[in-house]
C-alpha cells in the first residue's frame, strides 16, 4: 500500500490484516457484524484500550445501515407516542453525530406543511418541545410559516387548503460513509476490521461461548479467533447467529423485520436545501422528500417482511403509496418514469412476546441487549442516530457480567472521526452533488493519487476509486459505487454504465475479480419498478 505523505491515512492491507487474524491471540471483544451497530461498539471498546475484532460477511453497511434514510433526528413522531426518553437520548447523540463527523453529517431545515387550521398549534407545540429536549445542543428554532412563505421555500407544494407550514431542525448523513468512518477510526485505535470474512461456527468451551471459526471469502481460509466475549450485532440477522449459540434447541425469534422502501428522483421536485415532512399520511405513516448528495430520497414505507432477503423486492403497494402521498403532496408530483433509483432497507425491529409481527409501525425503535447462558451478547433493534448510546449500553451490560474489564470508560462522546480530525471547517451541504467534499480533511491525499483529474461521472473520479481500494477497504465495483461512492442508490442507471471503468481500476489495485457482470445486474434490479 503507497503512502503519500508523512501524514497521510495508514491503512495494512487485506493480506496483513488476515496475517494478524492467523496469529494465535486472546481478544477480549470479538464482534459479528460490520453495520452502524458493530462498528459503534469495535470504536467504543478500542477507544478504551481493549483488544476488538470484528468481522462482516459482505461489506462494511452493506444491510440496513446504508438504506436509511439518510436522517440523523431525535424522532419527531415517538414524542407524539410518548416516549421523551428515547427522544432526549436521541436530540443529543444527533449533535455528538454531528460535532464528531461534520464532513458526512450536517443540519437540515424541515418544513411540515399543514392543510388543517389545527395543525399549526398542534405540531408546532411538539415541535417546540422537540427543540427544548435538546437544549443547548439544539439545531435551529422552530418557526410558524405563512402559506406564501411555505410556497417560496417549497415551491412544488401543492397549494390546495395549505394553510401554512412550520420548520423545525433535525439531521442528515451519509450513512455508509459514517459507517466507513466508523471502521477506520476504530482501526486507527488498534481495533482488527475485516470485511467479507464470515462466521461460520461459535465455539463453546465449558458451555460457554469462547470464541468463533471465520472464513475469508475470497482466500477460503479459515481462522480460530478467540475472545473473552462475542458480540452478536448483526441486525435482521441476529436470530441466526442466536440459533448457532444453542444448535440443538430452536431459539425464540426476538426480531420483527419491517421492510422500507424508498425512490429517488431529480431535484426539480424538491428545489432548494429543505426538506418536507408529512406527519400523517393517509394510513398514519409518515413520509418524507429529503434533499441529498443532487437528488431527492421520497419514502419511507414500513411493511412487515418474513424472508431476510440481502436485496429485499419492493412490493408494489410500497410504490403506490408513496408515488400517491406524493401526488398529495407536490403539485407537480414524480412519476414512475421520473424514478432514478428505488432501494429497500430492513429494519431490525424488536418484536414484544405479545406482538404477531403484522403491525411494525407501533413497535418501539429502542435496541435490545440480550445475553445467553452462554454469555453470547446479542443487540439489535435501535437506529443509526443513537448508536454511540447502542454501544455504550452493550458494553455496559458486559462489563456487569465481567466479560471485559470493568475499570474502563467510554471517551467517545467527543471523539472526531476520520475525516475530522484536523479541524478543518468542512463548508458544504449534505444536499450539494457529491464531491471531494465528504473526505472531509482527507480531501487532499485524494487528490494525491493518480487519477485525481479523470472524472468517471457523477462526481467521481480514478483517484477516488483507488483511496477507496488503498484505504477504504473496498473489493469490488459494488463496494464503491453503492457505498464509497452513492451513485447505485442515486441513479442506478448512471452506476451501471460505470462499472467497466471503476472494475479496471479496482483491478489493477485489488489483483482480484471485481465483479463487474454481478454489479451490472444489481444496478438493473434498483431500476426495476414493482
Amino acid at each position: 500500500m503507497q503512502t503519500l505523505h508523512a501524514d497521510a491515512p495508514q491503512a495494512r492491507t487485506r493480506a496483513e490484516i488476515l496475517e494478524e487474524l492467523s496469529n494465535p491471540k486472546q481478544y477480549d471483544l470479538a464482534i459479528i457484524g460490520g453495520g452502524a451497530t458493530g462498528l459503534g461498539v469495535a470504536l467504543d471498546a478500542a477507544a478504551r484500550g481493549l483488544s476488538v475484532v470484528l468481522l462482516e460477511s459482505e461489506d462494511f453497511a452493506k444491510g440496513t445501515s446504508s438504506r436509511s434514510t439518510k436522517l440523523v433526528h431525535g424522532g419527531v413522531r415517538y414524542l407524539a407516542q410518548g416516549n421523551v426518553p428515547l427522544v432526549y437520548e436521541a436530540v443529543h447523540e444527533r449533535a455528538t453525530i454531528l460535532h464528531n463527523a461534520p464532513h458526512i453529517a450536517q443540519p437540515l431545515a424541515f418544513v411540515m406543511p399543514c392543510y388543517k387550521f389545527w395543525e399549526m398549534p398542534f405540531y408546532g407545540i411538539g415541535l417546540i418541545l422537540y427543540d427544548a429536549l435538546a437544549g443547548k445542543r439544539s439545531l435551529g428554532r422552530t418557526k410558524f410559516l405563512s402559506k406564501s412563505r411555505t410556497r417560496e421555500v417549497l415551491s412544488n407544494i401543492h397549494p390546495e387548503h395549505l394553510k401554512g407550514a412550520i420548520q423545525y431542525w433535525d439531521g442528515q448523513f451519509d450513512d455508509a460513509r459514517l459507517a466507513l468512518a466508523l471502521a477506520r477510526t476504530a482501526a486507527q485505535r488498534g481495533a482488527l476490521i475485516v470485511n467479507y470474512c464470515k462466521v461460520t461456527e461459535l465455539i463453546h468451551e465449558q458451555q460457554r461461548v469462547c470464541g468463533l471459526i471465520a472464513q475469508d471469502r475470497e482466500t477460503k481460509r479459515e481462522f480460530n479467533i478467540r475472545a473473552a466475549c462475542v458480540i452478536n450485532a448483526t441486525g435482521v440477522w441476529v436470530d441466526s447467529i442466536r440459533q448457532q449459540d444453542t444448535p440443538d434447541k430452536k431459539v425464540s425469534e426476538i426480531v420483527a423485520p419491517s421492510q422500507g422502501v424508498h425512490v429517488v428522483v431529480d431535484r426539480e421536485f424538491l428545489p432548494g436545501d429543505r426538506a418536507m415532512i408529512v406527519p400523517h399520511t393517509s394510513d398514519g405513516r409518515v413520509l418524507f422528500a429529503v434533499p441529498w448528495l443532487g437528488k431527492v430520497i421520497i419514502g419511507t414505507t414500513d411493511t412487515p417482511r418474513h424472508d431476510l432477503s440481502r436485496e429485499p423486492d419492493p412490493f408494489k403497494e410500497e410504490l403506490d403509496f408513496i408515488l400517491k402521498e406524493s401526488k398529495n403532496h407536490f403539485e407537480r408530483p414524480p412519476t414512475r418514469a421520473d424514478i432514478k433509483s428505488i432501494w429497500v432497507g430492513l429494519r431490525p425491529l424488536v418484536k414484544p412476546p405479545e406482538n404477531d409481527g403484522e403491525n411494525t409501525k407501533k413497535i418501539s425503535r429502542e435496541h435490545t441487549v440480550l445475553i445467553s447462558p452462554s454469555k453470547l451478547v446479542t443487540v439489535t433493534g435501535g437506529k443509526w442516530t443513537t448508536y454511540r448510546a447502542m454501544a455504550l449500553d452493550v458494553l455496559q451490560h458486559c462489563m456487569t457480567q465481567q466479560l471485559i474489564p470493568a475499570n474502563t470508560q467510554s471517551s467517545t462522546q467527543d471523539l472526531p472521526l476520520v475525516g475530522a480530525q484536523s479541524g478543518q471547517p468542512v463548508g458544504h451541504k449534505m444536499s450539494d452533488a457529491p464531491g471531494l467534499a465528504a473526505y472531509g480533511d482527507e480531501h487532499s491525499y485524494v487528490q494525491d493519487l493518480p487519477g485525481a483529474q479523470h472524472q468517471l461521472g457523477g462526481g467521481l473520479t480514478e483517484a477516488m476509486v483507488r483511496f477507496a481500494a488503498r484505504y477504504e477497504y473496498a473489493r469490488c465495483v459494488e463496494d464503491v459505487l453503492a457505498r464509497r461512492a452513492r451513485l447505485l442508490f442515486l441513479d442506478a442507471r448512471l452506476a451501471e454504465s460505470m462499472a467497466e471503468q471503476v472494475g479496471a481500476i479496482l483491478e489493477q489495485e485489488n489483483g482480484i475479480d471485481p465483479q463487474i457482470e454481478a454489479f451490472k445486474t444489481l444496478a438493473r434490479h434498483y431500476q426495476q419498478l414493482p
